[in-house]
């Protein structure tokens, strides 16, 4: 099983296992685009026939809340993910630049499925 961690506040995790959180949002950085999308042997995004980023297929994502030791944590099925690019006003791509490379400003969503595990610190 492929797992991908990630931190949240209490309030996000309780609602995930009141089952009334049903997705995760992560915005789709420089540093961070390894682990949230597939990257080719070009060193970029792989993209599918829509232009849109391919995500790292994960079975479940270990939730923790906060950075402390002991902390509450669940893991989460994940059903399914795709990205979306974020637009301005004219419903254009919004592009930045990082380290002389331009990106698109975008975010991966995760749509959450059957809790598998909870542990309550």
């Amino acid at each position: 099983m492929k797992i991908l961690t990630l931190i949240i506040k209490q309030c996000f995790f309780d609602e995930i296992i009141a089952g009334t959180k049903k997705q995760e949002f992560r915005e789709i950085k420089p540093t961070t685009e390894k682990k949230y999308v597939e990257i080719g042997e070009d060193g970029y995004a792989v993209e599918d026939e829509y232009g849109n980023c391919v995500p790292v297929k994960y079975d479940a994502i270990r939730f923790y809340v906060g950075y402390n030791k002991d902390r509450d944590s669940a893991l989460v099925e994940v059903v399914d993910a795709y990205t979306e690019v974020f637009v301005d006003e004219n419903d254009q791509p919004i592009v930045y630049d990082y380290k002389g490379e331009e990106y698109w400003a975008a975010q991966i969503v995760y749509n959450l499925g059957k809790i598998l595990e909870v542990k309550k610190k």
